[in-house]
């Protein structure tokens, strides 16, 4: 409840620069509306601020009773969820979801063969990435992963296993040490290079020979290793399981087959360790490469790609340089700052390997955060033209023009990039402060343990905000 009422305090003192009535606006539609170091010091004095009230409060022994009480009374008060299904309900809601979402991508590849061979005009290059890669992640955020019921790979297992009569793994057990590597490179190579740095989202043939490749990787993967293949090596699995970490909303299942909607604070899910190295690579790319997203479009990257390409003398490979060489830079970054927590904890600090499993989920809020204010214009505005593409398929039937960005504007927009960028690293913040406060044997050691991880995100916030400032470059 404590940290309720901090989320809410953030939120107000956001709320309290006035960014939507600063000034007139002009030039392109990322210009900040307020001056830019004013911005800058005040989304950077928010996240800083939360972190020195929430070890104020953690030291105040009666908020410390105060809240040992409430953790005490969560845990015996019975769970009250938002939504109920029954068991009925939810298997309905479940195969109409799956055959359905097949459908649609079925439908989108057979059109981005023989449809029209144009980006804005063909529903494969106006659903894969945009509704699918993007729109889910944002329903991901919301509620948590729908993928294990979206995804066409385990529903097209699933129709093979339903034909053998029993799971199919004819190599055995997935291997223990892959981990989740295989997913952490096929993000890497899908979202970082192919969706950021190529022409391929703009080709409806390139982006069905894409998807039907990896359909078929995750096809044989899941023959090969069974289930277990698509938790562990599946990228868009591994993505939206980390990003759902963070949603607000959870899906339960019950004793009886049915599911209980719950609300949860959204710092929860973070604040449990990563499982394994591999994860905690993941994470860190996931926040990293939805920047590098933003930053791909500003002209310092634009400044900063053709002078490589001239260093390097590799052509437009050099982006993918300067795209790697950017996330070995922030693995790096909180792999050291892991060890830095470790070594301020004390006796208790454990391993740096430790340390960042324990510390690197506490980042996914960020990536959430920023998942949603980079895409979900783009999200909607793609909606829209699916709607009008898919409607000149339909014979007889005339589409609608639809503009859901129609309400969209530029104070609006600015607004909410700046909330949302800021409430994300806000609950980061939380998250890392539930876990050093457990991880470690006092407060005094929480606090120091704290404090790096607090000026990682201050820095980080900076630099998400000037992002969405800069100018577009097509």
């Amino acid at each position: 409840m404590r940290r309720t009422r901090l989320l809410c305090a953030a939120v107000l003192l956001l709320a309290s620069a006035r960014i939507a009535r600063a000034h007139e606006v002009g030039g392109s539609r990322f210009d900040a509306p307020i001056p830019l170091p004013l911005l800058f010091v005040g989304a950077g004095a928010t996240v800083a601020v939360t972190a020195v009230w929430l070890g104020a409060a953690e030291r105040n022994p009666a908020a410390e009773r105060g809240s040992t009480a409430e953790r005490n009374a969560a845990a015996v008060e019975p769970r009250r969820p938002l939504v109920s299904l029954s068991p009925t309900a939810a298997a309905a809601l479940r195969t109409a979801a799956r055959v359905g979402f097949l459908a649609l991508v079925v439908a989108a590849l057979a059109h981005g063969v023989a449809g029209k061979q144009v980006r804005a005009e063909n529903l494969a290059t106006v659903f894969v990435w945009p509704l699918w890669f993007r729109g889910v992640g944002l329903l991901t955020v919301l509620a948590g992963s729908p993928w294990r019921v979206l995804s066409p790979w385990r529903t097209l297992y699933a129709a093979l296993e339903r034909i053998e009569g029993d799971e199919i793994a004819v190599l055995g057990e997935y291997p223990a040490r892959l981990g989740e590597w295989p997913a952490f490179v096929g993000f890497v190579a899908i979202v970082g290079v192919f969706e950021n740095l190529t022409a391929i989202p703009l080709d409806p043939r390139l982006t069905v020979f894409l998807v039907a490749g990896y359909a078929l990787v995750m096809l044989l993967g899941g023959v090969a290793f069974g289930p277990r293949w698509f938790e562990r090596a599946d990228a868009f699995e591994v993505f939206y399981r980390v990003l759902g970490r963070a949603a607000p909303l959870r899906a339960v299942r019950t004793a009886d087959g049915g599911y209980d909607v719950l609300v949860r604070p959204p710092w929860r899910g973070s604040a449990e360790p990563a499982p394994s190295i591999a994860l905690v690579a993941f994470v860190v790319s996931a926040v990293y490469t939805v920047s590098f997203d933003g930053f791909t479009s500003t002209p310092e990257f634009q400044t900063l790609s053709i002078g490589a390409r001239g260093l390097l003398g590799v052509g437009p490979a050099a982006s993918v340089v300067l795209y790697l060489i950017g996330l070995a830079v922030f693995v790096g970054s909180l792999l050291l700052t892991s060890d830095v927590v470790r070594r301020l904890g004390g006796a208790r600090g454990g391993t740096w390997r430790g340390a960042a499993r324990a510390f690197a989920p506490t980042v996914i809020p960020i990536a959430a955060a920023y998942e949603v204010a980079h895409n979900y214009p783009y999200v909607l505005g793609n909606l829209g033209q699916f709607l009008a593409v898919g409607g000149t398929l339909l014979p007889g039937i005339e589409a609608p023009a639809v503009d859901p960005l129609g309400w969209l504007s530029l104070p609006a927009f600015w607004a909410s990039q700046v909330a949302l960028v800021v409430a994300g690293h806000v609950v980061a913040v939380v998250a890392a402060h539930a876990v050093a406060v457990r991880r470690y044997d006092s407060l005094r050691a929480a606090g120091r343990a704290h404090a790096p991880l607090v000026a990682l995100m201050v820095g980080y916030t900076v630099l998400s905000l000037w992002i969405i400032s800069r100018p577009v470059v097509a």
